[in-house]
């Protein structure tokens, strides 16, 4: 196996962090940087420090904004009753470009996994319980999780932990797609679309 510089080498290494970056695709990033003009990876190493020296996280919700509350938190137009909990902040955009959602975000930053370590006492559950005792205005929890095995044993043990809490915990709806064939559907998807099924 042919051996890289020590830069080059350390850097690839450095890129394998992120998700589904391989060391192939982390060597081929490594390449491409190289061949950018000396400004642009300056540029490029400069913005990724004001990344890790700019951008904190919300001490409100837990989702990254450049100091203090975030836009969000800020907003006093927010539905107050309603707090929607997420796995990571790229959920919240992925939420609001629906346009269909107004109210709170909690960002876990993980769900339970215990293989990996993400346990209830690794995840900020206590934080979140803590939050929804102290305001008597949210009414309704949203477990947004995805539907994977780690997404539903999160929302399952979420939905345990807050019934005490005599708060309305709700899960986003489930089922088929708009533009799918029905004959292409597995199982476990048009069950939840059976059971979800609505009124028209």
């Amino acid at each position: 196996m042919r051996r890289f510089p020590e830069p080059i080498q350390n850097l690839a290494a450095a890129f394998t962090a992120l998700p589904g970056v391989g060391s192939k695709t982390a060597l081929r990033y490594v390449y491409a940087l190289l061949a950018l003009p000396r400004r642009e990876l300056e540029q490029l190493s400069r913005l990724v420090r004001e990344l890790g020296e700019r951008i904190e996280v919300c001490p409100e919700c837990r989702s990254y904004t450049e100091g203090g509350l975030c836009e969000i938190c800020r907003d006093s137009r927010r539905d107050q009753r309603l707090l929607c909990i997420v796995e990571t902040s790229r959920d919240i955009a992925t939420l609001e470009a629906s346009g269909a959602y107004r109210g709170r975000y909690f960002v876990l930053g993980g769900t339970l996994n215990p293989l990996e370590g993400f346990t209830p006492d690794v995840l900020p559950i206590r934080n979140l319980m803590e939050k929804i005792q102290a305001s008597n205005g949210i009414e309704e929890l949203i477990l947004a999780f995805s539907p994977d095995v780690h997404g539903e044993t999160t929302m399952l043990y979420l939905a345990r932990e807050l019934k005490p809490l005599h708060r309305r915990v709700t899960r986003l709806a489930r089922g088929l797609p708009t533009g799918a064939a029905i004959e292409f559907a597995e199982e476990v998807t048009l069950g939840d679309a059976l059971q979800g099924r609505k009124e028209i």
